[in-house]
């Protein structure tokens, strides 16, 4: 089996040399470049973009990560991409989910919650630190205490609503399918559908929006 190659963009070597160290522990991944910052990146993945993960910081000189996810999807790249940050400001995350990056991981989580979260990515899921997602839920809950309840401008249906009700609530697929008593089929169309009308990409990000709506009293 091939291995997953990796990129590495971060201005702090010895981040990328701790990075590094990780994965050269696990044969299932390969690290076959690296950058100090978002434009040699963007230089360097224009010349050659053969490798399937990017692994980039945000906060860099020179150009940030999230302008160098801008101008790669003005590209269309091919590969995905995660951000590997400190907890730092939620527009921040906020930004980076918004350019569809396919997970989100903080510089504290662990070797094995590193290498996990690497694996989902090229899998084509999305994974996203547990402490991003309650950072940007506990940002969106006090926006909406200090504001009045938004008005719905996407029309959901009642299943839809009961569907992401439990999205937001952490349900997994199969916990959504026995609380509602459907299929998981059936969950994974709803997902979709949920996605389409309100413009996401990414469960994560159609949750942030279902708090930010103020959809329900309980989140």
């Amino acid at each position: 089996m091939s291995r997953i190659k990796l990129f590495l963009v971060d201005d702090h070597k010895m981040i990328r040399d701790a990075l590094i160290s990780y994965i050269d522990t696990d044969d299932r991944f390969e690290v076959v470049g690296q950058a100090n910052h978002g434009e040699e990146a963007l230089q360097r993945i224009k010349e050659n973009p053969n490798f399937d993960v990017l692994l980039t910081d945000i906060v860099m000189p020179r150009m940030d990560g999230i302008e160098l996810v801008k101008n790669l999807k003005e590209i269309n790249y091919g590969f995905k991409i995660a951000a590997l940050t400190m907890l730092g400001e939620t527009q921040h995350i906020k930004k980076m989910l918004n350019y569809g990056i396919n997970g989100y991981i903080l510089k504290s989580a662990d070797q094995p919650e590193i290498l996990r979260a690497l694996e989902e990515v090229h899998n084509g899921n999305t994974y996203y630190s547990p402490q991003v997602t309650s950072t940007i839920m506990d940002h969106l809950r006090g926006e909406k205490s200090r504001s009045n309840p938004m008005a719905l401008e996407v029309p959901l249906t009642r299943r839809e609503k009961e569907v992401l009700h439990l999205i937001v609530k952490e349900y997994s697929n199969q916990e959504i399918a026995d609380e509602l008593f459907i299929s998981i089929r059936t969950v994974e169309a709803h997902k979709r559908n949920l996605l389409e009308k309100t413009g996401h990409k990414n469960v994560a990000g159609l949750a942030i929006w279902a708090v930010d709506k103020g959809l329900f009293d309980d989140i």
